[in-house]
């Protein structure tokens, strides 16, 4: 799929049918980190295996500062947009917010989401 829609993020739904509830997303990163590089057989593998399961989301209705934020605060880099009834209808990825927000918040944004959390130290 990621192949075909030159993609690095599927949302994961219960149903492909209704496109809810969100339950998780797969990125390129996850299959290679948790599957190729533990040499497991991707033939064999099911999304759950490898799906990263606390999902950020966000409503179309959701400021980009907010969304800016909540990426920050979560230190992801893409967003899942959802509808009222938890139906997928969107990524927002920080690119898209480089095109959007001003060039000193893309920065802030950059180094906010790619800095290692020091919560535990």
């Amino acid at each position: 799929m990621m192949a075909d829609r030159d993609v690095g993020l599927i949302p994961v739904v219960a149903s492909t049918e209704e496109m809810r509830p969100v339950v998780g997303i797969i990125t390129d990163r996850d299959i290679v980190v948790r599957i190729i590089a533990k040499r497991e057989d991707p033939h064999a593998m099911r999304a759950r295996d490898c799906m990263t399961a606390d999902v950020l989301t966000v409503t179309p209705e959701t400021s980009l500062d907010e969304c800016v934020a909540r990426m920050e605060q979560r230190q992801v880099r893409r967003v899942v947009v959802v509808d009222d009834e938890g139906r997928c209808t969107g990524i927002l990825a920080q690119a898209d917010l480089a095109r959007l927000i001003p060039r000193e918040e893309t920065g802030e944004l950059v180094r906010d989401v790619s800095q290692p959390d020091r919560s535990e130290d």
